[in-house]
């Protein structure tokens, strides 16, 4: 039964499945079948339902009966929990007392430790001075180291309970002597590793470093070390006045730098088992004194007394001490005794800081602008001839081909610029393939091929600068309302060769990269030839113009004198002049220029470069 059952949308919704009638007779219907159910189960139990009244008599009775021993059992119940609750809180509070206790006379135990430690300390102290004065034993600087090393031993121990016992007054009153303990601990543990080293005492050095270590203390004999040992080392070796003033100067300095580690460290690395010879039963571990002694010194001397190291300025300078110094940390890295060593030292801040004072985007934008200025005014409107001996024909060609090997050479390339060296050698071979592409669409200039081979460069480029005196030379813009510049046939031809020879070059430019890349660990040469073949197509694509160009400019060349043939029959129009017998002169004229492209050009162009250009334009006068 349904509590929120409504009868009227009970009707209203079977109204829409069945009619009102059909609804009533099968209400009926279920009805009766409901009517008849009821009667048949009140049936069934009839017997025990009219029984129950007479079951029920006299359970009042046994209730109350009843209820009496369970109240008394309730009671008891409750008056043993109070008793055991009682008993559970008697025994928290002596658990808490004697925690208390306990806590008590742990700090009362460490304070008789401290005590302990204190006095037993001081009483070594005193018989050691006894010994001293009354024999010469006990100068014995072994004897020393182990005195030492024992007071070491205490003395880490005094200081576990100093710092658990941290805010106990008797403690405060104990620190003075402490504080003397470890000023005499630590004013006698220098004093020890300094005779060490002066007397090349590797006991000494032995004691001294393992009872740093026992305090917990390396850090301060590795400062100790740097301070005393290596500092007045690096002041005297790193001199500017001495590096700018001789020729390898800065080489010879790195030199001496490097004799610092086997002529003066050779004991400490013996002792501390960063040499090849050390004992593993005699080494004292926890120690590199190369990474926080030595390096840090040198980087510090470097950055104090040499600033102009790492000056930027002269890019070629800059170049010679940047790779010099970098071999010189490479072989430092070699002197460290193992992996780990390495490891250590080039996380260490002062190696970072070594290296970030080298600017080199600065050495790269003063490298960039060379190149760049160099190209840009060789690019110019006057198309000037390569110097002789080059094996390219116009200097815009061969200060390319310069400038790609430039940025390669050992004398410009540094291993953490090789990107920006690749990006700078992409934006040349672009730069390149635009200039090819203003060049073909200059107009031709009228002059034969002889005439402008003859000319010569001062005057073209007198002509260039007059055209456009406000334009920056190889910027390719030019202003609307002044035409270009215009181009020889020969230079059209010098242009095409050497875009041909650039071409066959590119795989030589791969050849030249490889190395450099494999110094960085870069091995992906597939993504490098890609990119090499996608600069070689943007130059491929320059071809078909400039040889359109040339085909264009030979058959105009030749069709000039063509048309003379027009006046072969005026010549021989009533007249009685014999038959001829050779050429007209209007046909060795029209050949000349392909003579002169076949015979000129064998050594710059290729043959089959010369047969195209040659049937091309042959074909075109043809048509004309």
């Amino acid at each position: 039964f349904q509590p929120d059952f409504d009868v009227d949308h009970f009707v209203s919704d079977c109204r829409k499945r069945v009619q009102l009638e059909e609804l009533r007779e099968d209400l009926e219907l279920y009805y009766k079948l409901l009517k008849t159910a009821m009667v048949e189960l009140i049936n069934k139990d009839y017997a025990d339902f009219v029984n129950l009244s007479t079951n029920l008599v006299g359970m009042d009775k046994a209730l109350n009966q009843l209820s009496v021993p369970l109240g008394q059992l309730r009671e008891e119940v409750m008056s043993l929990k109070s008793c055991v609750s009682e008993g559970i809180q008697a025994v928290d509070d002596r658990m808490t007392k004697q925690e208390d206790i306990r806590r008590k006379k742990m700090c009362v135990l460490r304070l008789i430790h401290v005590i302990q430690s204190v006095e037993k300390i001081e009483k070594i102290l005193h018989s050691q001075g006894t010994k001293e004065l009354s024999s010469l034993e006990g100068n014995s600087p072994l004897l020393t180291g182990q005195v030492l090393e024992r007071i070491a031993t205490e003395f880490n121990q005094l200081q576990f309970h100093a710092v658990q016992s941290k805010g106990m007054p008797l403690l405060d009153k104990v620190r003075p002597r402490i504080a003397g303990i470890t000023a005499m601990l630590q004013q006698s543990l220098e004093g020890l590793l300094l005779e060490g080293l002066q007397t090349s005492n590797v006991d000494i050095i032995r004691h001294c470093l393992r009872t740093y270590a026992t305090i917990d203390k390396t850090r301060d004999a590795e400062a100790l070390v740097g301070q005393v040992l290596v500092k007045p080392y690096i002041d005297e070796v790193v001199v500017e006045q001495y590096v700018q003033s001789h020729p390898n100067g800065l080489q010879a300095m790195y030199n001496k730098l490097l004799e610092f580690v086997p002529h003066h460290c050779r004991l400490l690395r013996e002792v501390t088992g960063g040499s090849i010879s050390s004992e593993k039963a005699d080494i004292v571990p926890g120690y590199d004194f190369l990474v926080n002694s030595v390096w840090p010194e040198i980087v510090h001397g470097l950055e104090e007394k040499l600033p102009s190291l790492f000056n930027p300025g002269n890019p070629d300078v800059f170049h010679e001490k940047y790779t010099t110094s970098m071999d010189f940390v490479r072989k430092f890295e070699r002197q460290c005794g193992s992996q780990a060593s390495v490891k250590r030292l080039r996380s260490h801040p002062s190696y970072h800081s070594f290296n970030n004072k080298w600017n080199l985007p600065v050495y790269f934008q003063i490298r960039f602008r060379e190149i760049a200025g160099a190209l840009e005014e060789a690019l110019s409107d006057t198309l000037e001839e390569a110097p002789a001996g080059s094996s390219y024909c116009l200097l815009a060609t061969h200060m390319v081909w310069m400038s790609l090997l430039k940025c390669w050479s050992d004398q410009m390339f540094l291993p953490l610029l090789a990107h920006r060296l690749w990006k700078l050698s992409l934006q040349i071979l672009a730069r390149y393939s635009v200039f090819i592409g203003e060049v073909s669409v200059r107009p031709v200039s009228s002059e034969n091929i002889k005439e402008s081979k003859k000319s010569a460069p001062a005057g073209r480029k007198e002509s260039s600068v007059s055209l456009h005196p406000s334009e920056d030379q190889g910027n390719g813009s030019f202003p609307e309302n002044q035409p270009l510049p215009s181009i020889s046939s020969t230079q059209l031809v010098y242009v095409a060769a050497d875009l041909d020879k650039l071409q066959d070059q590119i795989p030589d430019i791969l050849e030249m990269i490889k190395p450099k890349l494999e110094m960085i660990g870069f091995k992906n040469v597939s993504c490098i030839a890609g990119a090499l073949e996608d600069s070689k197509t943007s130059l491929s694509n320059c071809v078909p113009t400039l040889n359109n160009r040339i085909i264009q400019d030979l058959s105009e060349s030749s069709f000039t004198y063509l048309k003379s043939a027009l006046e072969v029959p005026r010549l021989y129009r009533r007249t009685n002049k014999e038959v001829p017998t050779k050429a007209s002169p209007y046909v060795d004229s029209a050949l000349k220029p392909f003579y002169r492209l076949q015979n000129e050009y064998k050594a710059t162009l290729k043959q089959p470069m010369i047969h195209q250009w040659l049937e091309g334009a042959l074909s075109e006068s043809t048509q004309k």
